[in-house]
């Protein structure tokens, strides 16, 4: 990945190239976004615009396909890393997610052809006493999961454009960022309600309750990451922390630890002296 990043910090034409060629391979085509949001963090958004237009024509060929993944997932970084430089602010990136989120829902209700075709395929795995009642079922749920999937590798694919933006010009400055982000208590509380109403579907979907766990769920593993990185711990222990996130309400307990960190500041509070 470093070698990527130098290449396409070498110039426009090599960010050209590489978005370009990205873009054309299946499923690395989702670096094609990645190249555009180191760009937009580097070089600010007229160089990113640039870069942005020439990587549309190969996630446009996949599009027309039926494959629109990649071009979401473009559209959605673009928007992203340009407030991430803007605002230097994770919390308000995340917030911010929540909206790409809801952009995916309106996208999946006005093309539904997608999520049919992804339920009949598990339909047809079932048995065919269960299919009968099962295609309905799946596609009511198939679009929460999926957004939610959408928005999380959304967030991860800008991650990785920071992270590459902080090996070329400042070694270890994304560890660092990362483990300061923190949802503050207002926008918690915010959330919080958000959560709330869409478990009753007040107002808001059922459906979005994943987009406005998300911001939590970062922060609460940023937390985990800047214990283990105060204390000096294993990184063994980060794996751990990983593989019990695979057990059931993991993520439940996460999010309340985040809450919880929102309101007392736990990092604050370790480093403080003594």
């Amino acid at each position: 990945m470093r070698g990527l990043a130098e290449y396409v910090m070498n110039g426009r034409r090599q960010a050209i190239i590489a978005a370009v060629l990205l873009g054309v391979i299946p499923i690395v085509n989702l670096l094609n976004p990645v190249v555009v949001g180191l760009v937009v963090l580097r070089r600010g958004p007229l160089e990113g615009f640039i870069i942005f237009l020439w990587s549309l024509l190969p996630l446009l060929g996949w599009y027309s396909t039926g494959e629109f993944v990649p071009l979401i997932m473009l559209l959605s970084i673009s928007g992203l890393s340009l407030l991430l430089r803007e605002t230097g602010s994770w919390e308000k990136t995340l917030l911010a997610a929540i909206l790409v989120g809801v952009g995916f829902s309106i996208f999946v209700h006005v093309n539904p052809d997608q999520i049919e075709a992804l339920a009949e395929l598990i339909n047809r795995q079932s048995s065919p006493e269960q299919q009968s009642i099962q295609v309905e079922r799946l596609q009511e749920v198939i679009p929460d999961y999926l957004n939610g999937f959408y928005v999380f590798l959304s967030i991860i694919l800008l991650m990785i454009a920071r992270w590459m933006q902080s090996i070329l010009y400042n070694p270890g400055g994304f560890q660092k960022e990362f483990q300061k982000l923190r949802i503050s208590p207002k926008f918690a509380m915010l959330l919080l309600g958000m959560v709330v109403l869409s478990r009753f579907e007040v107002f808001i979907p059922a459906g979005w309750l994943l987009y406005m766990l998300l911001p939590m769920l970062f922060s609460g593993i940023a937390l985990i990451h800047a214990v283990v990185a105060r204390n000096r711990m294993s990184r063994l222990w980060l794996v751990l922390f990983y593989l019990l996130l695979l057990l059931p309400y993991s993520l439940q307990f996460l999010a309340l630890a985040a809450l919880i960190d929102s309101l007392y500041d736990f990092r604050g509070r370790m480093n403080k002296p003594a």
